[in-house]
This record gives C-alpha cells, structure tokens and sequence, in this order.
C-alpha cells in the first residue's frame, strides 16, 4: 500500500486525521498571508512563528498516526 493512499484511508477513516489536515491547510493559508509581505511587525512575526510551530505539531501528529496506520497494517 502506498503512502499516498494510506492518506486517503486515514482522511476518509478518522476524524483526527481529516480535523488535522483541515487545521494544517488553514494553517498554510495563515502562513502565505505573513509571507507576502515585505515586512512584518513585532506582533506579526511572533504570530508567524506560532503559526509554524503549530502547523509543525499538527504535521508531525499526522505522520504519528500514518505509522500508527502502518504498524496496525503490516501487510498492507
């Protein structure tokens, strides 16, 4: 089975994982909005770097529960 379709799977499969891909694509969105402009405030940039952080958990959330999938599924 392949990756990409294990990400189907979990997307259709559990809630968890579609509310984390749904947050970490809001969360892009927030970043490509810091990033097009030429300059932040103080305030923006502490924002950004939460935004990361956050948009980072979330990812590394995800591929937690594909090598949950994974591990569940040898033979797949």
């Amino acid at each position: 089975m392949t990756e990409r379709e294990i990400l189907e799977i979990l997307s259709t499969e559990s809630a968890e994982f579609k509310k984390l891909g749904d947050e970490h694509k809001n969360l892009e969105k927030l970043l490509s909005g810091f990033n097009g402009k030429v300059y932040l405030t103080h305030e923006e940039e502490v924002e950004k770097k939460q935004v990361q952080k956050l948009k980072l958990q979330k990812k590394d959330r995800m591929a937690e529960l594909v090598r949950q999938y994974k591990k569940a599924h040898p033979l797949n």
